[in-house]
């Protein structure tokens, strides 16, 4: 099928020249081209969707709001995350580091960690988001992060994500450590997140005001002290709707490109 064959002919040549809108708008092409492709059986559909994932992988990763985009591709359209767990379950590595480093990781973590324990693939990148969200094993948390270093400098796709996922990861463990304990020893803490003391609190004080954390800093005893951390009611109505009108904009775009093939 000519139209299909773009994915392994154009796509590649994208990517070698470095063209990430061009492959982004591609992707979006034959994602729409594959929806179309009433001609196809079931197992084909699935079989073309799994290609476009492993292509889009090179497209994401090179573009600037490329991660969110695998988010809101793979993990949260149902087509897309049942090819991948039916054909290619090792993409979770790729989908649990874009919600990792997400600025929008509150949108997606629920979900993934329901994928994740649906699925017997596991690697230490998605071993580290189960640790904590799962197992709250800070000590198993820990160590796979030492372990997902190693993975991600290895990994052709991610090499370039090692610092914000390490930074991201830290600020997970240290957030989540901080919401579930009252009082916390700065020293215990560093050595949670392999840092020296002095670096740690520093790191606590810019995760307390990133998290919006009810805490203080007890410098003279080396403590972070938590007061009450509830989110209001009215706080987490903004959370859940404030992405509503992005949302929405994409779904018109859809709709006006299916329209467009006529579909």
């Amino acid at each position: 099928c000519k139209e299909f064959s773009l994915c392994r002919h154009y796509m590649p040549e994208a990517v070698v020249s470095t063209q990430s809108t061009g492959a982004m708008d591609e992707l979006e092409r034959l994602k729409d081209n594959i929806m179309a492709a009433v001609h196809l059986t079931q197992s084909e559909v699935l079989v073309q969707r799994a290609w476009l994932v492993h292509w889009g992988l090179f497209v994401y990763f090179n573009h600037p709001q490329g991660r969110d985009k695998l988010i809101d591709d793979f993990l949260h359209q149902k087509t897309y995350l049942n090819a991948i767990q039916t054909m290619c379950p090792h993409v979770l590595r790729y989908i649990t580091t874009a919600v990792v480093i997400s600025k929008r990781r509150r949108d997606g973590i629920k979900e993934l960690i329901k994928v994740l324990q649906q699925e017997s693939y596991k690697d230490p990148i998605t071993e580290f988001v189960e640790s904590l969200y799962v197992n709250f094993d800070f000590d198993e948390a820990q160590s796979k992060l030492k372990e997902c270093t190693t993975v991600i400098e290895n990994d052709f796709f991610i090499v370039g994500c090692l610092d914000d996922f390490t930074e991201n990861a830290r600020l997970i463990i240290s957030e989540i450590f901080c919401r579930i304990h009252q009082r916390i020893e700065i020293d215990m803490l560093a050595d949670k997140l392999n840092m020296a003391p002095a670096e740690a609190e520093k790191w606590v004080v810019n995760m307390i005001r990133q998290a919006h954390l009810d805490a203080k800093i007890d410098s003279k005893n080396g403590y972070v002290v938590m007061g009450g951390t509830s989110v209001p009611i009215y706080q987490k109505l903004i959370d859940k709707t404030k992405d509503l009108h992005l949302k929405a904009n994409s779904c018109c775009q859809k709709v006006d490109k299916k329209l467009a093939l006529g579909i």
